[in-house]
């Protein structure tokens, strides 16, 4: 009897182990290939962390070779496969989501001075999620096309195509995100990428029956929304703060068509007196901060300021940061980790294309519509606004949301963390809307721990805090 019970003993133990080899097979045939050829072992310089990384390509149309360039920043959590995937964009349009949103924003890392290494992130949004960047369209960063004339004719529409087939085909790579809890979150002008990407998800989901993306909102900060509220909100925040004269204003007012489809002569040059003449040498991205002294005369960034009026060409906030991503992402050790530039395209990695900038095509005069089509859909919507931004102002982002019309549920409160007024919010019958104190255009640079409440309050469907 003993030596039968010690047999059986064995033989469940043989059993056991025997179909946890089986479960680890079926586990790694089931992961695939390109997906852990994808996988980054360490970034050179990097400090240790729990998480995983995934960086690589999705080819999103064979003909013209076109190439997207994702990094996916596994949740730093027990269980990352019960935390939500969030899709990041940056925009430009023409702008990395490597250089702000991964490297000086939200991402888990930041980059020192000299770009030889690395730095943890407290706020990393990847604590209460899994957050995907995507670099798009292509042309921006790491992101290519073989066929040159892309480059000359991107704009909305496809921008939005391209980013779809790209999930499409990254989730068939990364199949354990299917049918995960997804949204897609961004700034500037993926005010247009998020809402249109959602919109196009939306309609694709209606139409497949067994879609494999359970998108359920979105989020957006300091968003390019509609081009008539915007410009009246810009001109107006520049007056209120200060930035230009009463006679300037007043020029701009009555000279600027701002529903023109061309600015006039008379326009560009009030404008250009404001720009010139009244701001001074500030960073119009944050008006009361320091502006980098080495970016002062830099042409990008002098190119995407002059667009913002009327054009809404507009990305990211530009401190000395961008010098550093610039370093820290030309390194041949940092590309080969990443597996990016895997063709050797035959320029510099930069944060942000002036080809993608001054060739842009085609843009949606307002996302007002999409917003209502989306709210109809059930989806969770907020935006939020830094309010030391003077690019895309907080007083633009009011402008555009009170044409919406919605009901308030909850109306407007100063919200809390830390003891300390965070901003104010109000939530309306589908959107809720809130503004960040003390924050620029890229609110998770300036306000990392505010900006992080807001994302986690959006996961969670709650309220912005009254109190702590």
């Amino acid at each position: 009897m003993v030596m039968q019970s010690s047999m059986a003993i064995l033989l469940h133990s043989f059993i056991g182990i025997l179909c946890l080899l089986l479960a680890t097979v079926v586990a790694t045939m089931a992961v695939p290939k390109q997906q852990e050829l994808d996988r980054i072992s360490e970034l050179p310089g990097q400090p240790p962390v729990s998480f995983s990384q995934f960086s690589g390509y999705v080819t999103v149309n064979e003909h013209h070779g076109r190439a997207l360039f994702y990094w996916l920043t596994e949740a730093a959590t027990v269980s990352p496969h019960n935390k939500p995937l969030v899709l990041w964009l940056n925009g430009g349009p023409g702008c990395s989501s490597v250089a702000y949103g991964a490297s000086e924003e939200l991402g888990p890392f930041r980059i020192n001075t000299t770009g030889s290494s690395l730095y943890l992130n407290q706020y990393s949004w990847n604590r209460e999620a899994n957050i995907l960047f995507l670099e798009s369209p292509a042309g921006v960063g790491f992101s290519y096309t073989n066929t040159s004339s892309d480059l000359k004719d991107s704009g909305d529409k496809r921008t939005a195509q391209d980013a779809l087939i790209f999930l499409l085909k990254w989730l068939s790579r990364f199949p354990q995100y299917k049918y995960r809890e997804f949204y897609i979150a961004g700034e500037s002008y993926a005010g247009h990428y998020v809402p249109q990407l959602a919109r196009e998800i939306v309609a694709y989901n209606q139409g497949n029956s067994h879609s494999i993306i359970n998108l359920k909102g979105f989020i957006v900060g300091n968003a390019v929304t509609d081009n008539y509220y915007d410009n009246i909100g810009t001109v107006t925040f520049w007056w209120s703060h200060a930035m230009i004269s009463d006679q300037t204003y007043r020029s701009i007012l009555n000279h600027c068509n701002f529903t023109a489809e061309r600015t006039s002569q008379q326009c560009d040059d009030a404008v250009n007196y404001a720009m010139n003449h009244d701001f001074g040498d500030i960073d119009q991205y944050s008006i009361y901060t320091p502006f980098c002294l080495t970016m002062l005369n830099n042409t990008n960034r002098h190119l995407r300021l002059k667009n913002t009026l009327l054009r809404r060409r507009v990305s990211g906030y530009d401190p000395c940061t961008e010098n550093y991503a610039e370093k820290y992402y030309n390194r041949l050790d940092v590309q080969k980790a990443m597996h990016a530039n895997i063709t050797r395209i035959p320029y510099k990695w930069t944060a942000c294309s002036d080809v993608l900038i001054k060739n842009w095509k085609d843009s949606e005069d307002s996302m007002l519509p999409t917003y209502k089509q989306l709210i109809k859909a059930g989806m969770k919507i907020w935006v939020f606004s830094g309010d030391t931004d003077s690019v895309v102002p907080v007083t633009a982002t009011r402008f555009a949301l009170n044409h919406l019309n919605l009901t308030i549920k909850t109306p407007w409160y100063p919200w809390y963390t830390g003891g300390q007024v965070g901003g104010w919010t109000e939530v309306y019958d589908g959107l809720t809307f809130a503004t960040v104190r003390g924050a620029g255009h890229e609110v998770p640079l300036f306000q990392p721990n505010r900006a992080f409440v807001i994302f986690k309050s959006f996961l969670a469907g709650k309220k912005l805090p009254k109190r702590d």
